[in-house]
């Protein structure tokens, strides 16, 4: 009788074992989006000065990953994306171009959209902040930070 239950006992431990480890692999199986870097600080920038970043990034699961989507929070700011899967262990790159033609404080953001497994609803928010500097005044002498002079 002590046999049998010992066997029982064993078989029920073995059983639920294997299905927790069975649960961790299901977990753990999928696209992971790893970023370099989620912010980029520009820095002051002149005005109509180079306003392109990016954001490199790494799939660090053990299928593809794809990202559907990668929107600026305003049209000052526009994402380029792959548009093709990403294979375990590949990395890719987020462009990102800001409008310098709008003098003041840069603070934006660019959700990305994939099937990664480890962001909540496959988001991820990237942000960009800086200054971009005053337009220079037309015949006025200039600076080397490209804001004018005052004389």
């Amino acid at each position: 009788m002590k046999n049998v239950i010992l066997s029982t006992c064993l078989l029920f431990l073995a059983t639920f074992t294997s299905n927790s480890t069975n649960a961790q692999v299901e977990l753990s199986k999928g696209a992971k989006i790893k970023f370099n870097k989620n912010i980029h600080d520009y820095g002051q920038v002149k005005y109509d000065g180079d306003g392109t970043c990016t954001f490199e990034f790494t799939n660090e699961g053990n299928e593809d990953l794809v990202i559907s989507n990668a929107k600026g929070s305003c049209g000052c700011t526009v994402p380029d994306y792959p548009k093709e899967p990403i294979a375990p262990g590949k990395s890719g790159i987020i462009s990102v171009k800001y409008d310098t033609k709008r003098p003041g404080a840069i603070n934006k953001s660019v959700t990305i959209t994939s099937n990664a497994i480890n962001h909540t609803s496959g988001t991820v928010v990237l942000q960009i902040k800086g200054e971009v500097l005053p337009a220079p005044v037309s015949g006025a002498p200039v600076n080397n930070s490209g804001a004018p002079t005052n004389n």
